[in-house]
């Protein structure tokens, strides 16, 4: 075993073959753009979209002449980054120059660090889908550019280019190879980008690729621990299509294997629609790139009372809010973790929850909320309903003027206008019946016209239920249960 090598699959992890049972290795290395308005060494906008280069300047371009010039703030995103994932800060790194040519790198280089990456050794804790908890060590992380765009399907015998993304500033975070199946794979990257929208420091767009992962997949017999040969799957842009690529190419390596063959190391693609990987290229080694340092940049030299200006300012992260939605709320692990993992819905039930009970505010907003835009297809910060509102339907439940049935009719009123709740409970005439004088009438009419029933609930106590059903329903659902249940109780007998 490597010094690399710590962590061996469990059981249920393994992977049947025909010709035994084999152990997926996976690490992941996720290119995360940095949160900047600027490129990493040029003032043009790192904005997604605008027309076709539009946000490209003389350096984007590589003019003749043009000499980069650093961003400080992605440098401080990277330290923050850095700092959030438990890693070593290097006080000294270096640029180099990673040489490959294709269209949409205009210099013929991209600038990116190699043996002196910014950010050293870290981990973080996962916990894929509720199973315990496991550490994944990250290698390094480092900051790049990226490249421009190449568009193949606007012309059949021409591609285009936009250097729109050129230039922008990439982390990537390299894990070690301590994933041993999809599912963890996917708990990992949906880990890691909590964090990062939490520091601020990416906003996690997959749809716009603001976060992608090359996935590197190989597979060795279970209880060995040579290494295999690893694929690399490129630019996997979603967490269901990355345990979709390694669970495909884990199988396509196993087959080879037992069949006697022999796995090209080699760069993959992902094809969604058919569920499979493909050949791209064989898989370069850092000397094809011919990698020197940078000649126009010097090192970054970081200065120890700005890092720990930075340290200083740092937000909650997930697992610590997680922790406090425990303590402070009384929340299950599981809920708490729901809500933590995702910093816009952490805010949201803070606000429903403050000063109100804090498992009924996450019932609501985890239950309802959640189930209801799902159904809709709305992400959180489209919601109708603000957390304001939701926050307000709570009080309406704990003053008394709704019940918990009338609630739900309200909330779904709420979802389908985006109106106050109380301004649906004043115009519907949703308010609970608490008169006692009124509930007693309807429960005197039920019984003069069920007497049979009077006799029958004291026979059997189960039959309660129906008389509860029945003055509900008598008073449109708008009784209070809890006075209906104590009337019935005393007119009845039981």
């Amino acid at each position: 075993m490597t010094s690399l090598d710590v962590r061996t699959a469990r059981p249920d992890q393994l992977v049947s073959g025909d010709k035994g049972q084999w152990e997926i290795i996976c690490g992941l290395e996720v290119h995360a753009q940095v949160s900047s308005q600027a490129k990493l060494f040029s003032g043009a906008s790192a904005a997604y979209g605008g027309e076709p280069n539009a946000h490209v300047s003389l350096v984007d371009a590589a003019m003749p002449g043009m000499l980069p010039v650093i961003n400080k703030f992605c440098v401080e995103q990277a330290i923050r980054t850095g700092l959030g994932l438990n890693a070593e800060i290097h006080r000294w790194s270096r640029f180099d120059r990673k040489n490959y040519f294709y269209p949409d790198l205009p210099q013929g280089y991209q600038i990116s660090q190699y043996k002196e990456p910014i950010v050293g050794e870290g981990e973080i804790e996962v916990e894929p889908d509720g199973e315990e908890p496991i550490t994944i060590r990250i290698e390094r992380l480092h900051l790049e550019q990226d490249a421009g765009k190449s568009i193949h399907d606007l012309s059949p015998n021409e591609t285009y280019v936009d250097l729109n993304r050129a230039g922008v500033a990439l982390m990537e975070i390299v894990s070690r190879p301590d994933i041993r199946s999809a599912k963890e794979a996917a708990a990992y990257f949906n880990k890691l980008r909590a964090i990062l929208r939490a520091l601020g420091t990416c906003d996690g767009n997959m749809e716009e690729g603001s976060m992608r992962a090359d996935v590197n997949v190989s597979v060795r017999r279970a209880g060995t621990k040579e290494w295999g040969t690893r694929c690399e799957i490129k630019n996997v842009n979603s967490t269901r299509f990355m345990m979709q690529a390694i669970e495909y190419e884990s199988r396509r390596q196993i087959e080879i294997l037992e069949g006697g063959g022999l796995i090209d190391q080699e760069t993959r693609l992902f094809d969604p629609d058919k569920g499979e990987t493909r050949t791209m290229r064989s898989k370069e080694d850092a000397h094809d790139y011919r990698y020197f340092p940078d000649p126009d940049l010097l090192p970054l030299v970081l200065d120890e009372a700005w890092i720990a200006e930075i340290k200083a300012s740092l937000p909650e992260l997930p697992d610590a809010k997680k922790k406090r939605f425990v303590s402070d709320y009384g929340l299950t692990a599981y809920d708490a973790g729901v809500l933590a993992g995702d910093s816009d819905a952490a805010a949201y039930f803070e606000t429903v929850a403050k000063g109100r009970d804090g498992k009924a505010a996450a019932n609501w907003v985890t239950q309802e909320l959640f189930g209801a835009l799902n159904k809709k297809g709305v992400e959180l910060s489209a919601s109708p309903v603000k957390a304001e509102q939701l926050g307000a339907l709570l009080d309406l439940i704990k003053d008394g003027t709704i019940n918990g049935k009338i609630a739900k009719d309200v909330f779904a009123k709420m979802i389908e206008t985006g109106e106050a709740p109380g301004a649906i409970v004043e115009r519907d005439g949703l308010k609970q019946v608490t008169d006692t004088g009124a509930i007693e009438k309807t429960i005197d009419e039920l019984m003069a016209a069920n007497p049979d029933k009077v006799d029958d609930v004291k026979k059997n106590p189960k039959a309660f239920g129906w008389w509860v059903g029945q003055t509900m329903k008598a008073t449109g659902g708008k009784a209070n249960p809890a006075v209906v249940n104590d009337i019935l109780k005393k007119k009845l007998g039981v």
